[in-house]
């Protein structure tokens, strides 16, 4: 599935939470449209206009805030608008939980949409019998920067995922926190597929334990092991969404 044949997707972005996110939405999405515009689309040229809307938009992917993974309907749809397109949901509370900034969360979901719309691609790795899911926040998770002085999530480049790369050669991540391709950061993580399985791969043993504590579901990490969507599964999520 193909989502960006030479336009630029409009995000509707809205706040579902009933909890205060810790900073202000209209803020917030204006950061989010400059670590767009001057971070991720200008590496992975991935342009996307970011408006605020109190609900889905005809023809728009979105990004919407919700209280948790718990909510009735949500669960299990999180990658798909009701017209069947990208979606990222930020799970406020549980992300509150785990002692995360809401702004990193949400940017990091973003760029990963941006880049990998339909969650399918892969790369070739180190290990020649494994493919890599080209997630491009997840092996930087838990390093940030400031944008308009809110944090944004670090992203890595496209040049992450090219094996035939020096250590140091190139820019591998915007923060120029990575050395070489495919390199995990202590704090971040990697999806590999062998052997018709899917598994993490960790950049330290503090990462994969507190990875296993974590509320998952509803991550994109997650959407990976769905498989396609039924006729009853869009009646259902057109419900809940309205």
């Amino acid at each position: 599935m193909a989502f960006n044949q030479g336009t630029v997707p409009t995000i509707a972005c809205f706040n579902h939470a009933t909890v205060a996110l810790g900073v202000d939405f209209d803020k917030l999405i204006a950061a989010m449209q400059k670590y767009v515009d001057t971070c991720v689309a200008p590496v992975w040229g991935t342009p996307a206009k970011l408006v605020k809307t109190k609900d889905f938009r005809s023809g728009a992917w979105a990004m919407v805030f919700l209280d948790d993974s718990d909510q009735k309907g949500a669960l299990a749809f999180h990658d798909l608008t009701p017209d069947s397109l990208p979606v990222a949901k930020v799970f406020v509370k549980s992300t509150l939980k785990d002692n995360v900034l809401v702004s990193v969360s949400a940017s990091h979901e973003l760029a990963e949409m941006l880049v990998d719309p339909a969650i399918n691609l892969y790369a070739n790795g180190p290990d020649p019998k494994a493919t890599y899911a080209y997630e491009s926040a997840d092996p930087v998770e838990e390093s940030h920067f400031l944008v308009n002085q809110i944090a944004m999530s670090d992203f890595v480049y496209p040049a992450y995922f090219e094996t035939f790369r020096k250590p140091k050669s190139v820019r591998f991540d915007h923060m120029n926190l990575v050395a070489k391709p495919f390199q995990i950061l202590k704090g971040g993580y990697q999806i590999v597929s062998k052997s018709g399985k899917e598994t993490q791969t960790f950049g330290s043993k503090a990462k994969e334990k507190c990875f296993a504590k974590e509320d998952r579901r509803g991550h994109r990490s997650e959407t990976r092991r769905r498989g396609k969507l039924l006729p009853a599964d869009i009646k259902t999520i057109r419900k809940y969404f309205g």
